[in-house]
């Protein structure tokens, strides 16, 4: 097991600060085991909301949950979205003693229901998979071909690895779609998500998708918002800028797991990955997810006008603005793309992250930086 440290202490913050906290994720990428970790250190009572004993003990919420004090943890609450007008009405009290910590793998249900019932009593926190900063610099490759699951990156070999994957997938499509209520069938859904792989680092394109499946723009709107909601898909929004020229206006797709997208690319290996035509476009998803993971800026964006120019990633800090572009290329060069996005965009310093060892400058505002080295990065606009 990895110990996650600066979830943990985001955590203590969180539940500190605010009498509910909302950890968001996908499954299976350790909400449980980190909410135990913290629970460990205080007074804590948990309830695991799919467990049938304590789906008893909440049969009547307001009595069971009325009583107790310090941490109360409810794990995969959207099995029981009644419970967030209870908590409401118990953090309302004036006795109240006691601060909720709560779990959920289906971020639309959870927003949804506590945007609409716990607003300005909420916080939330969103669990990713591991990153490079948990599992060491040099565990890139590995953690590129498995992705963050725990137990698929930590799985003791590359089969293992790839088992625990596939499992994941048809459990998800079988069982956690239809569980929100969700009547698509796990076929159509699969093809669907195998599809969008071979998008995956594309601007979305629901008409050329729709005709590929024989679906309407609509029907495949709703598909990737359900991915999307899920924590499966990313959709990265564009970046507008008055600039005088045509923008591009719709999002770029990426796999917020990479391997997820090897998965349902059938990409079993290292060898098979390096070869693999798709192996430029996985890289620059892994690597924007690291970005994100690592730097954890409020907003992104990327950037792209018709005439060619763009930019990988765009995200605005302390009044600032920063950009990457993502380079699967042993000696990425400086190109008029990217002289053109760091003028326009009026960057305060544009970084060329790539797969190499070595950090070095370009011109004024514009180097080069392994990806390996994003911690420094963190450091610098801390």
């Amino acid at each position: 097991m990895l110990l996650r440290p600066s979830y943990l202490t985001s955590l203590k913050t969180a539940t500190n600060r605010s009498p509910i906290t909302a950890l968001l994720g996908p499954r299976q990428c350790g909400k449980t085991t980190l909410a135990r970790q913290l629970a460990s250190e205080q007074k804590a009572t948990f309830f695991d909301v799919e467990s049938v004993p304590d789906q008893r003990r909440l049969q009547n919420p307001e009595l069971a949950l009325g009583s107790l004090s310090g941490l109360v943890i409810l794990d995969e609450i959207q099995e029981m979205p009644g419970l967030f007008q209870v908590l409401r009405v118990l953090v309302d009290r004036p006795d109240n003693q006691a601060r909720f910590l709560i779990l959920g793998s289906a971020s639309p249900e959870i927003i949804k229901s506590a945007s609409e019932t716990l607003a300005g009593r909420l916080e939330f926190i969103e669990l990713h998979g591991f990153d490079l900063s948990e599992t060491g610099s040099d565990t890139w490759e590995s953690l590129w071909l498995r992705g963050g699951f725990p137990r698929s990156f930590l799985a003791n070999n590359e089969d293992d690895s790839l088992a625990w994957r596939e499992g994941f997938i048809r459990t998800f499509l079988e069982r956690d779609i239809p569980q929100l209520g969700i009547n698509i069938p796990a076929v159509a859904m699969r093809r669907f998500w195998t599809m969008l792989a071979h998008y995956h680092g594309q601007t979305w394109n629901a008409a050329e998708i729709g005709r590929s499946m024989g679906l309407s723009d609509k029907t495949v709107r709703s598909y990737l918002d359900i991915l999307t909601g899920t924590f499966m898909v990313r959709q990265l929004q564009p970046w507008y800028e008055n600039v005088g020229k045509r923008q591009v206006k719709a999002p770029k797709i990426y796999f917020r797991d990479t391997g997820l997208l090897h998965s349902l690319l059938d990409i079993p290996d290292n060898h098979s990955l390096l070869g693999h035509p798709r192996s430029g476009a996985s890289w620059e998803g892994f690597a924007l997810e690291q970005v994100l993971q690592i730097l954890r800026p409020n907003q992104a964006y990327f950037w792209g006008i018709h005439s060619g120019a763009e930019l990988d990633l765009i995200f605005p800090y302390k009044g600032k603005r920063y950009g990457f572009e993502i380079k699967f290329n042993e000696a990425p060069k400086l190109t008029a793309s990217m002289r053109t996005a760091a003028t326009e965009l009026a960057l305060d310093h544009l970084w060329i992250a790539y797969p190499g060892k070595v950090a070095y400058p370009v011109e004024k505002n514009i180097s080069v930086l392994p990806l390996i080295q994003l911690e420094t990065i963190k450091l610098q606009l801390a």
